[in-house]
């Protein structure tokens, strides 16, 4: 079991553990040690979204690097799927990614892709921290080298050979498109406005102003009730709203709609259908019911994995699957990127919008979103759920009601002490009613 690595690489407050200072540069330590061991390329690029910790955590993370030998080269801002793009096309063994997505500025994370592009397995992660845990030991101990940040300088060119290899997925360009873009004042406040603008579209900002603490604030893809509004006062044929590195996108159309990873996901496998024939899309358990069925009425099968874009990529790599993502706006389009990218998403929409002379209300019309609620119950044990009877006896109870028109997913967070109950089905009411028996139910046993 990995310690320090959830689904998405350490994550924490910036300043204390696992994100304090001695436990970032142990990270380089660690990151040096594997790519020795590996023998692999003595070099790594490391980006980073607009977060004020962001840039003492990459120089301490690049001076343990420094210690053991590997060199650091810094990609500035970027976003994660860019980052990840940088590492996989230069010269690099790995990339380190510092951002904490759509966590607020308080929070930040270190994400590492090895020179494939992808996300480090898990147990090439657990590797990692063994090697954490043991020169964090040998401080303790008065054995090992004291941290010494090492002070990064921007390579400009990084980031304009990630913006060029998106451009390029679009021959056509977007000229007669206006786009409002929210970059949630992360990533892709510079990326974004200077990829549609590169393309012709005309760009509409929002939320583009990053001052280290405003990164996720009330704006992007978790909150996109500002870009709606701009959407609707100006006209502009779509929004699209990103979170702070830039790896996920959710949509709004001409006349307001939200379209999340599940639209995206219906429209991009409908194109993919009728251009490369494909034949399945492979998304989470989080994935509405609705997607399921509107996907089968084409004849196009989906599969489910657990929760995190790194999970739907190691099964699309099982199946040589072309689609995949989740709910939340992660879309992996494997013929151009190794993980979730919200700008080449946007492009796609676009792309889907221009090929086929319909708007996104149009594209998405046959889409059912079932009533979903989730619940997050607090909990002091985690037990297998076959062990606790009343949860099962409440499970029971509503797929005997919902059959085949309903699910229910029980799991435990990765990172927080919480059982999440997620119910959907076809009546609001009756959703909620069992999603409450059954947190209801777990509190009882675990609470």
């Amino acid at each position: 079991m990995r310690q320090l690595f959830g689904t998405d690489g350490i994550r924490g407050t910036a300043g204390e553990y696992p994100l304090d200072r001695p436990t970032t540069f142990a990270v380089g330590v660690a990151l040096a040690q594997w790519i020795g061991t590996n023998h692999l390329n003595p070099e790594v690029v490391i980006g980073m979204d607009t977060r004020e910790s962001g840039p003492w955590i990459a120089e301490h993370v690049a001076g343990g690097l420094a210690q053991g030998g590997v060199r650091a080269r810094s990609a500035g801002l970027i976003s994660t799927p860019g980052l990840a793009y940088v590492a996989r096309t230069g010269p690099f063994a790995a990339g380190v990614m510092i951002s904490a997505s759509h966590n607020p500025f308080q929070d930040n994370g270190i994400k590492i892709f090895d020179h494939s592009g992808f996300k480090l397995p898990d147990q090439q992660e657990h590797t990692i921290e063994g090697h954490i845990f043991a020169w964090v030991a040998s401080q303790k101990t008065g054995q090992g080298k004291l941290p010494s940040p090492l002070k990064l300088t921007v390579d400009e060119g990084l980031d304009r050979a990630y913006v060029e290899h998106l451009a390029s997925t679009m021959p056509d360009g977007l000229a007669g498109m206006t786009i409002v873009v929210d970059a949630a004042n992360g990533a892709a406040t510079h990326l974004g406005p200077a990829l549609f603008e590169r393309l012709g579209a005309k760009v509409d900002r929002i939320h583009c102003a990053p001052d280290g603490k405003n990164i996720n604030l009330n704006c992007g893809a978790l909150h996109v009730e500002a870009l709606r509004k701009r959407v609707m006062e100006t006209g502009a044929t779509l929004g699209v709203a990103f979170d702070g590195d830039a790896d996920r996108a959710m949509f709004i159309s001409h006349s307001g709609k939200l379209v999340d990873g599940d639209g995206v996901l219906l429209l991009a496998a409908r194109r993919l259908q009728a251009t490369r024939g494909l034949k399945e899309v492979v998304s989470t358990v989080m994935s509405n019911l609705g997607l399921e069925r509107a996907l089968s009425r084409h004849g196009i099968g989906m599969v489910r994995t657990p929760v995190g874009d790194k999970y739907v990529l190691e099964e699309m790599l099982k199946r040589d699957a072309l689609l995949g993502g989740e709910q939340s706006g992660h879309v992996i389009f494997r013929e151009f990127a190794t993980t979730g990218d919200g700008l080449l998403t946007a492009l796609r929409v676009c792309d889907a919008m221009q090929t086929s002379g319909r708007d996104l209300d149009e594209l998405t019309a046959e889409l059912e979103i079932y009533p979903q609620l989730l619940v997050n119950v607090r909990v002091k044990e985690r037990r297998p759920l076959e062990d606790m009877a009343a949860v099962k006896e409440e499970i029971r109870r509503m797929e005997a009601e919902f059959g085949d028109a309903g699910r229910v997913v029980v799991r435990f967070s990765g990172t927080e002490p919480l059982a999440r109950v997620m119910v959907e089905g076809p009546k609001l009411d009756r959703v909620q009613h069992f999603a409450e028996s059954i947190a209801s139910a777990i509190r009882s046993e675990l609470g």
